[in-house]
């Protein structure tokens, strides 16, 4: 196995970022006049565009998500996307691949320029070979788009030696439909029976597990 392409995810991966995020949706739902559905597991907004998840989760039409998004961008971009941290081990662990000569790619839902200022700000930038993110149009939205487009930037990616890693169900599904295997990380957001469902062939509890899976043999 021994992959040389490694495509990173960003939140709840790299990053712990639920406040940020969760407190730009509660502001956004604010300034629409209305609120978040009782009960809601806020997890849900973490990871997927935010586009769907405001229209599946809080019943918002297509127009009004397209609101609430400019809303939550006008908290989210001064404020909440440096509410975050991040997760132990992941400096460590990107210093030590970039080393031994692994391509570090990000492959993020989140709007790529938001995404490149996280990194930079928590100074993990200079680990990255690309950092690929969505558009701002919503033409790049969906992690399978991102994968492909990060695909298209770097053509000798393939099975053999690139690997998806993230920690949600979208993340084994978008490398899935790219042709990537990917590995589950169990220290974000999503559960070892979201990612199995999903496709993700390995899982790993912490770091020490990620750097162990990408130079496993099998």
């Amino acid at each position: 196995m021994m992959f040389e392409y490694l495509l990173f995810d960003l939140d709840g991966t790299l990053t712990d970022s639920a406040p940020g995020i969760i407190a730009s949706v509660h502001y956004a739902m604010e300034k629409m006049g209305k609120s978040v559905p009782s009960g809601t597991d806020m997890s849900a907004f973490i990871g997927p565009p935010l586009m769907e998840t405001f229209q599946s989760i809080c019943g918002l039409s297509y127009a009004e998500a397209a609101q609430a998004l400019e809303y939550y961008r006008e908290r989210y971009n001064v404020t909440g996307l440096f509410e975050n941290q991040v997760y132990p081990g992941i400096p460590v662990l990107l210093e030590r691949l970039q080393a031994e000569g692994k391509q570090i790619v990000l492959a993020t839902a989140k709007p790529e320029g938001m995404a490149v200022r996280i990194l930079e700000h928590f100074d993990l930038s200079k680990y990255f070979t690309l950092m690929a993110g969505a558009s701002l149009d919503s033409s790049r939205a969906r992690k399978e788009q991102v994968i492909a487009y990060v695909k298209e930037c770097v053509p000798a990616i393939s099975r053999e030696n690139a690997v998806m890693i993230g920690d949600r169900d979208q993340d084994a599904i978008g490398a899935a439909l790219n042709g990537l295997d990917c590995i589950g990380v169990l220290f974000g957001y999503g559960s070892s029976k979201e990612l199995t469902e999903a496709g993700a062939k390995w899982l790993a509890k912490d770091t020490d597990e990620i750097y162990q899976l990408i130079h496993s043999e099998g």
